[in-house]
């Protein structure tokens, strides 16, 4: 890792040129900045693609002391540490996979203010141990990344994020930086409630991405519609999001019979093949990952040149972060959702079985998404009225 000298500024357009290359900000990230500068708790709803990172990292290193970044997923911190260093930036991540002698060295160079981000998971953050250890140092911030893990309302509850508000009350005078690609107005409060924040700044960015076109497809001869799809898009890279782990498999396997450069990536694969085929797509040698939702968060390819989504997903939330992983450069990109009621019914079936505390409001996120599938009007502005935004016109990139 190679560190650089401090810069002796406190103009956060300098850390961006110096650290990230960039002469300007992209919209909202500046005043985000300025925000937590400032000591006060934010909220930042931005899309997938839109700079959410840079909204805490600067922060980060502009404040004396380590921010604190909590993330759910352990290949996630990997990848965002790995991407720091090679910014300059001294960063760490620590959770469970390491030695306890990997983890002392980690706090020896807090102690010694040598990191300036340090990435944990909620369950490590929350334990006795690292309690005390975060007592003993300077935090300067808390970030929270994918903050809709909180709410009940959210699509991806997880039950260890509803205890984050002990760091409001241990640590009352360290501002909170929640962030996330998408949340309801529901959603939104429960984050910043559960929390524990004091009047917080509230951001949206907004969830038009004019650059992604939006298409739906009947559920029958997928294999056929996407084999049509691929060869009029020759060397593009791009995701195919499944169901099961299953599909999956069989789906690249029958691509690569078709002579596509696909691999498959899911949550039961050994974590080593797991790394590796994800280092092959970053770099291009995959051009087709078929995939399960356990693919992409935190994924920083700009290239991707369309999603499909092999089976309608279970809300729109998902979707919209799923569809956000296409044309992160702003080039045109193509998302494709195959639709059949029989996907409709699984994820039914699947409700009555397991039967969740909240199911009434799954069964209507399963409803909007469905009504999103069969719909016609532009799908643009069912989508973007799901997040409290209005299109007054017809988008004219859909096939509505």
């Amino acid at each position: 890792m190679i560190s650089t000298p401090p810069l002796q500024t406190q103009n956060p357009a300098d850390y961006l040129k110096r650290y990230y290359g960039y002469d300007r900000f992209r919209p909202m990230q500046e005043a985000i900045i300025q925000s937590i500068l400032s000591g006060r708790d934010t909220v930042v709803l931005m899309p997938t693609g839109g700079g959410k990172s840079v909204c805490f990292q600067i922060p980060a290193l502009m404040l004396p002391g380590v921010t604190i970044v909590v993330s759910p997923l352990i290949a996630l911190m990997k990848d965002q540490v790995g991407a720091l260093h090679m910014n300059g930036i001294q960063a760490a991540y620590y959770n469970s996979t390491q030695t306890s002698r990997e983890q002392r060295d980690i706090e020896a160079d807090c102690h010694k203010g040598k990191l300036k981000l340090l990435y944990v998971s909620p369950e490590k953050l929350l334990t006795e141990s690292f309690f005390h250890f975060l007592k003993q140092i300077n935090v300067s911030l808390f970030a929270i990344d994918e903050a809709h893990c909180i709410s009940s309302w959210g699509h991806d509850f997880r039950p260890e994020y509803t205890q984050l508000h002990v760091l409001k009350e241990q640590f009352p005078q360290v501002p909170t930086i929640a962030l996330t690609a998408t949340a309801d107005k529901l959603t939104r409060q429960d984050i910043a409630t559960g929390l524990g924040m004091v009047d917080p700044a509230v951001f949206v960015a907004s969830f038009n991405r004019t650059n992604l076109s939006l298409q739906v497809l009947p559920g029958q001869n997928r294999l056929q519609q996407i084999i049509r799809l691929l060869q009029q898009k020759p060397n593009t890279s791009g995701i195919i999001y499944c169901l099961s782990r299953k599909s999956t498999e069989s789906l690249a396997a029958k691509l690569q019979e078709k002579g596509f450069s696909a691999a498959f990536y899911h949550a039961k694969m050994d974590p080593d093949d797991r790394n590796k085929t994800q280092e092959a797509f970053l770099r291009d040698d995959v051009r087709i990952m078929c995939a399960t939702i356990a693919f992409g968060m935190g994924i920083d390819k700009s290239n991707v040149r369309w999603v499909i989504h092999y089976n309608m997903p279970k809300n729109i939330e998902s979707f919209y972060q799923e569809i956000g992983r296409a044309g992160r450069d702003g080039a045109a990109a193509q998302t494709v959702l195959f639709y059949s009621f029989a996907d409709v019914a699984t994820y039914k079936e699947m409700l009555a079985e397991n039967n969740p505390a909240n199911l009434g409001l799954q069964l209507a996120k399963l409803e909007r998404m469905q009504q999103y599938a069969d719909a016609h009007t532009c799908r643009r502005q069912i989508l973007l009225s799901y997040f409290s935004e209005e299109l007054p016109e017809p988008c004219g990139n859909c096939d509505v």
